[in-house]
């Protein structure tokens, strides 16, 4: 595998609670490359927690910020970067995440709405109906989401080492062969 991705970096998108920071973690472990949590580094970076940073400085704020960090780890090679559920949102951010692969997440609303019900940690989703919040930012983030190289389905029954075997089965068929002038 690696000499198929001969480094380039797998960036992982989808919903909040999705799993992206736990199959990356995964992922790369199996593909021997390092692991990054875009929203990991803004916390420790910052000094704050991501609800004190929507507190503070807004969702603007906090979407500069991730961007930054993007910018900054989008350098690295071999590497598995989980980020942010709304990173897709700001075109800046596709020029970035086109210079590796980019991996979609896609996991029902109603499993999402299971996962994250007792999350008090996610300022987006302080909302009187989650199964509704969910569903909007879904919509509206839809179409961005399948601009992935790869989208992964993801169902309730599917553990992280099947949905990592799945993602590793795929990478090959969206990888482009170097250039080789005998041949080309």
């Amino acid at each position: 595998m690696k000499d198929i991705l001969r480094g380039l970096n797998i960036y992982l998108i989808g919903m909040m609670g999705a799993g992206k920071t736990t199959v990356g973690e995964l992922l790369a472990k199996k593909l021997q490359y390092r692991f990054i949590d875009t929203d990991g580094i803004i916390e420790t970076v910052s000094q704050k927690s991501i609800n004190e940073i929507f507190t503070q400085e807004g969702e603007q704020g906090f979407r500069q910020l991730e961007t930054q960090v993007l910018d900054q780890v989008s350098a690295y090679l071999r590497t598995v970067i989980s980020t942010g559920g709304g990173i897709i949102l700001r075109q800046e951010n596709w020029s970035y995440l086109q210079n590796g692969m980019v991996i979609y997440l896609d996991v029902p609303v109603a499993l999402l709405v299971k996962r994250l019900a007792e999350d008090q940690t996610r300022p987006l989703l302080q909302a009187e109906n989650l199964t509704e919040k969910l569903t909007k930012l879904g919509k509206e983030r839809q179409s961005l989401y399948q601009q992935a190289d790869i989208t992964i389905s993801i169902t309730e029954r599917d553990q992280v080492a099947d949905i990592v075997e799945q993602i590793i089965a795929k990478i090959p068929s969206k990888i482009k062969p170097p250039f080789n002038p005998e041949t080309n």
